[in-house]
């Protein structure tokens, strides 16, 4: 994982990339984060460390066109069972740029290796947008040889989910035994209190965007005829 001083020089430059979303209907303002330069780094987070909260607004809200938000932030839990039926749950979250590595990448690179072989883990994904191709191959291979692991993925927007490949990748998923689903409010819900920073000594209240069942329904509904 990145150094605290390290996440916080890389969190400067793409900071712009989580403007809140108070002012997105001004036709300036939309310009200005859709024509925003790529991202350079590629930043992990130690145990602890809360997503800021305008990136929750920004690269969480699960909007049918997602121009601007070229990121994916992945909040994990991971349940490690061990044989007497003790469990012991860590959770953090991860933030790539698409054009280095990416963060279902990431966990797999510097949370994995940590796993003991002794223990069976369930791990469960938050994440923003839903696996491209190669990461979903990545996915189906780790679950295919790490018989102790069982992985549940809900996303808040489906990543390219017209391309034939993206389909082909996604139901590949779901025969990997991997479960795949949209978030509803109340998982976002649950990612704003145990993810997203808070001011000290008070926790604010998660608000619901306006179109925020609605576009779980839209998604819910195109998962469903790509895995049907």
């Amino acid at each position: 994982m990145a150094q605290k001083e390290e996440a916080a020089a890389a969190a400067a430059p793409a900071s712009q990339n989580g403007e809140d979303l108070e002012n997105l209907e001004d036709p300036e303002k939309l310009k200005e984060l859709i024509e925003l330069p790529p991202f350079e780094i590629v930043t992990g987070r130690r145990f602890g460390e809360r997503l800021p909260v305008n990136f929750f607004k920004f690269q969480f809200r699960n909007v049918e066109y997602s121009s601007g938000r070229n990121k994916t932030f992945l909040c994990y839990v991971v349940e490690a069972q061990s044989k007497g039926g003790q469990v012991q749950a860590t959770r953090g979250y991860l933030e790539d740029e698409h054009a280095a590595a990416h963060a279902e990448e990431a966990f797999f690179n510097t949370i994995m290796p940590t796993f003991d072989p002794a223990l069976r883990y369930i791990v469960t994904w938050y994440v923003s947008s839903s696996p491209c191709a190669a990461c979903a191959d990545r996915i189906i291979k780790t679950l295919n040889k790490t018989k102790n692991l069982r992985l549940l993925i809900l996303v808040g927007r489906l990543f390219m989910w017209e391309e034939p490949e993206i389909q082909a990748a996604l139901r590949k998923l779901k025969e990997a035994g991997c479960k795949l689903r949209i978030m509803k409010p109340q998982d976002f819900e649950y990612v704003w209190q145990n993810f997203v920073e808070q001011e000290e000594g008070e926790s604010k209240a998660f608000e619901p965007w306006e179109d925020i069942q609605e576009n779980f329904l839209y998604y819910e509904e195109k998962l469903a005829d790509i895995l049907k």
